[in-house]
């Protein structure tokens, strides 16, 4: 008996370890079709995981695409008279300079803003006057300290083979000279360069230099910055510290990032890429060799570099180019008169009886917004069909349509849904005159450029109440112009002017009169009130008109 069930468990043994192999065979060669065919149902090709590259793969893809960019990336060296620094330093970075009502705090974008971008040590945070290179000094800035004229470098890549390079506004702002290296030049061999246009918005700039008659320039290829996805490699090439042809490698680590204190157009993308002093204007590029960026930032608490850069997106560069190196060399936006509040607000929302949209805070008077019926109050939801949701929706659809043409513009207001056909005109013009509507922004009338670079308009009822200054006291600055005047002295749109040279100016015809009879030569102090509340106040901007 004992045999006989000895023998049984020998055999349920033998067949239990039988069908185990037997199993096991069928999940490797399951999971074997299923890895080479794709899971099949509702998942996609798309859905099967990529191959992992190997160190040697990656490291070779790195030095293809450094060996084919490198000839398209230049180095871009300034140089400013004294006479102009503090000027060209102030506004090194639109829209981070310190002007009335802004304290230097403890923000680490405006302390880099203000040293990496040629502010010089400017609060006192470790910035060294006299031009010495490395940490603490100006952007990339060799290591002059003679009183003469200041330089400084940067970076910039050849979109043109007949010599147009894109770089940022930053680097060449305020420079009466401006040099090229190219790639392959010998030592001491520089071009002359000439600002084609430029535009602080985006802190973008074009320059030109006459190809060499040598060699033929080699022109990069800008790809479409809306198919990055984060994680994506990248690769940053420029001149860091003055160290050409410098290739740092990374990924995307966010896309449509915005900076505190950052121009209405700046949406840009982050990289961990080693970006330092010096790359300013170079390239960020795909593992196709297609730049998807122009670096232009990082975020720092020393200086260096600390893992956060950022570039703008390739799509706004090329839309800014195009229109650079077009005809009039300079970017026409649209717009329709309406002020607003980019940060979301739920309580406005709520207590305006929508959902999603952008509530107005302001209508500009007689500016197509006003003509269309739009008020403060109301909120837009969408523009042509498209949803729009955030400040930056809305200001993405308008600015690239072109002037002259309509939009169609649904809101609600009190609690129903309205449409409106709302014209579209040239952003400048408007903050010109904003009382043109499309027919009539290209008519002779319009008036001419203040010759302090300054756009202002009278200060309505409602405005004065909301910036807490005397009803029919003051202009509001509507535009300054970039390399202007105004430009140099760190003036802002909203920035109220009471007084130049200590006339009262109460309105636009005083204001204009006043501008007219300024010479050069001349000092200019102008009494101003910046800020809204408690944190408004007033301050002098002066300087000797050019």
């Amino acid at each position: 008996m004992n045999s006989r069930f000895a023998a049984l468990m020998k055999r349920v043994k033998a067949q239990t370890v039988l069908l185990t192999m037997v199993t096991l065979a069928m999940g490797i060669m399951i999971g074997t079709v299923l890895t080479r065919s794709g899971v099949k149902g509702n998942s996609s090709p798309d859905a099967a995981l990529l191959p992992m590259q190997s160190p040697q793969q990656l490291g070779t893809a790195f030095g293809q695409i450094a060996k084919q960019l490198q000839p398209a990336v230049v180095n871009i060296r300034t140089e400013s008279l004294p006479r102009q620094r503090r000027g060209a330093r102030q506004q090194a970075h639109p829209g981070h300079g310190q002007g009335p009502g802004q304290g230097g705090g403890e923000d680490p974008f405006q302390d880099f803003f203000d040293r990496f971008f040629g502010g010089q040590g400017q609060g006192g945070q470790g910035g060294q006057q006299g031009g010495q290179g490395g940490p603490g000094g100006d952007e990339g800035q060799a290591p002059f300290s003679s009183p003469g004229p200041e330089r400084s470098l940067g970076s910039g890549v050849v979109l043109n083979a007949n010599g147009y390079i894109v770089t940022n506004f930053h680097v060449v702002d305020g420079a009466d000279r401006v040099r090229v290296k190219l790639n392959d030049d010998p030592p001491g061999v520089l071009h002359t360069a000439r600002v084609i246009g430029s535009d602080s918005e985006t802190d973008l700039a074009v320059i030109k230099i006459d190809p060499p008659k040598d060699r033929p320039l080699v022109p990069a290829r800008l790809g479409d910055s809306e198919k990055m996805g984060v994680g994506d490699w990248v690769l940053a090439i420029g001149s860091p510290f003055d160290l050409e042809e410098t290739v740092t490698a990374g990924i995307v680590s966010a896309k449509g990032r915005t900076l505190p204190n950052g121009r209405q157009f700046q949406s840009f993308i982050q990289t961990d890429a080693a970006i330092n002093p010096g790359n300013s204007g170079g390239p960020l590029v795909n593992m196709s060799g297609e730049v998807i960026g122009i670096n232009t930032a990082i975020f720092t608490q020393s200086f260096g570099y600390q893992g956060v850069g950022f570039a703008m997106p390739s799509n706004t560069v090329r839309t800014v180019y195009e229109q650079l190196t077009g005809p009039d060399h300079r970017v026409s936006r649209g717009s329709i008169g309406v002020e607003f509040s980019g940060a979301p607000n739920p309580a406005l929302a709520r207590v305006y009886g929508v959902k999603s949209g952008v509530t107005v805070q302001n209508v500009l008077p007689g500016t197509p917004a006003d003509k269309a019926g739009l008020q403060t109050g109301d909120t837009i939801t969408s523009i042509n069909g498209k949803t729009v949701k955030t400040g930056d929706d809305l200001v993405s659809i308008v600015s690239n349509t072109k002037p002259g043409t309509k939009v169609q513009i649904t809101y609600v207001r009190d609690g129903k849904e309205k449409e409106a056909s709302v014209g579209v005109v040239d952003r400048n013009k408007l903050s010109n005159d904003h009382a043109s509507d499309e027919e009539g922004s290209n008519n002779d009338n319009q008036p001419q450029p203040s010759k302090l670079g300054l756009g202002v308009h009278s200060i309505t009822p409602e405005q004065a109440e909301r910036l807490g200054v005397a009803e029919g006291k003051g202009v509001i600055v509507t535009e300054v112009k970039p390399g202007s005047f105004a430009d140099d002295l760190n003036f802002q749109p909203g920035i109220v002017i009471l007084q130049v040279n200590r006339q009262p100016v109460n309105n636009e015809d005083q204001f204009r009169k006043i501008a007219s009879q300024l010479q050069s030569g001349q000092d200019v102090v102008f009494l101003v009130r910046a800020g809204r509340g408690a944190g408004a106040g007033t301050a002098f901007l002066s300087g000797t008109l050019p």
